[in-house]
């Protein structure tokens, strides 16, 4: 019998790290495939479209929200979000697993649909912690980085309803963590 890919969900405040753990794990899986969602964000500085995201209009986003071609999606901070559906239905139907990268209510639609995908949120060591990452990003403005830190409050909060719940405060242990907590068998550890 041919093998089915999983389905991973990571999830955590903005600037926890779980973008530079992702792509660390794609790296050094050649099983893993990370799935790249559509925005309606502008691109950053650096980013290239169909890498970071596929960058769309609103209207294009809208025309595929109708169609039901998103796994989920989701508004974060005025921008719309969201996984292609037959991607990542494809790509593990061909055994390969699949690293989605979600705020909290994407995380949330995806595990309604697939509720045998595992779910892992990754937090910061402490708010000041996070702050600390948000404003070396260089990449949002003041007002933005509050903003993200208030709704990092709210976020830490859903993290009980995750499969895992892990702290990023050393990269290589986030990270053998990280490795650990996919490829375990979750009903096992909640026993």
């Amino acid at each position: 019998m041919e093998r089915k890919g999983i389905l991973i969900i990571l999830s955590s405040p903005s600037g926890a790290g779980k973008t530079s753990l992702a792509r660390a794990l794609v790296k050094d899986d050649e099983n893993l495939c990370f799935s790249v969602s559509a925005t309606t964000r502008k691109p950053r500085p650096g980013e290239k479209d169909g890498r970071e995201y596929h960058f769309v209009s609103d209207e294009t986003f809208e025309i595929k929200k109708r169609h039901n071609e998103f796994l989920e999606w989701a508004e974060v901070f005025g921008n719309l979000y969201g996984t292609p559906r037959d991607w990542v239905e494809s790509t593990i139907s061909q055994g390969f697993d699949v690293i989605l990268e979600l705020d909290v209510q994407g995380a949330i639609q995806v595990k309604n649909a697939y509720p045998d995908a595992k779910t892992i949120f990754i937090i910061p060591p402490s708010y000041e912690d996070l702050k600390n990452r948000l404003d070396n990003r260089g990449q949002d403005s003041e007002e933005t980085i509050e903003k993200r830190l208030s709704e990092a409050k709210e976020e830490v909060l859903s993290g009980k309803d995750f499969d895992y719940l892990l702290t990023n405060d050393d990269f290589d242990l986030a990270f053998m963590d990280l490795k650990y907590a996919m490829y375990s068998n979750s009903d096992i550890n909640k026993e």
